[in-house]
């Protein structure tokens, strides 16, 4: 497959997820993210370069520049020597280096779908760039074709019901691939 039509696969299972029924009720093809676009929130952001497609989702109203939250969804194409750990490892030591004191729950490891996955919670009591503080809940998955990496992070200390909101997120976000029986996708409407 190749990159724009790995790209394509993808933007169209998030969009379907996003779209919530908009669209009639299709089956996905070969190795898809499943991930959605919170409720009120809007496309902010999206690149691709080097072999990296990456989006980022917002708060409608806000910018890329000032949020309050933000989702971000990367895509790192055929890319078979990324493991999801020591991706979010390395991940946290930046987030150690551009935060003093921030903190961090250690990296989660299991499995999605079948897939190899790891997590991770983020803290920054306060980032110089913007004087707030920032959490974020990050998830990598590592899938046959491409690693998948999804963070929700609020400029904020998060109450209780919010962290919820963002652990739920994050929980939800899942590979599946039509290809394989043992990693079925859903059909999506």
């Amino acid at each position: 497959m190749t990159k724009r039509s790995k790209w394509t696969a993808v933007g169209l299972a998030a969009l379907v997820c996003l779209t919530g029924g908009a669209l009639q009720a299709q089956p996905l093809k070969n190795e898809n993210l499943l991930v959605g676009m919170p409720q009120g929130f809007k496309l902010g952001f999206k690149d691709s370069k080097n072999g990296m497609n990456m989006q980022e989702f917002i708060p409608a109203g806000e910018t890329v520049q000032d949020w309050t939250e933000m989702v971000t969804v990367q895509v790192f194409l055929s890319r078979k020597d990324l493991q999801p750990a020591p991706f979010l490892g390395a991940m946290q030591q930046q987030w150690a280096g551009s935060c003093k004191g921030s903190s961090a729950t250690p990296i989660a490891t299991g499995k999605v779908n079948g897939y190899d996955a790891a997590s991770v919670l983020l803290r920054c009591p306060l980032l110089a760039s913007t004087g707030k503080p920032e959490t974020a809940i990050v998830k990598a998955i590592k899938g046959n074709d491409s690693v998948y990496v999804v963070q929700r992070a609020v400029r904020s200390v998060p109450s209780p019901e919010r962290f919820e909101t963002m652990k739920k997120y994050i929980e939800s976000v899942s590979v599946c691939d039509s290809r394989l029986p043992s990693r079925p996708c859903p059909t999506v409407k």
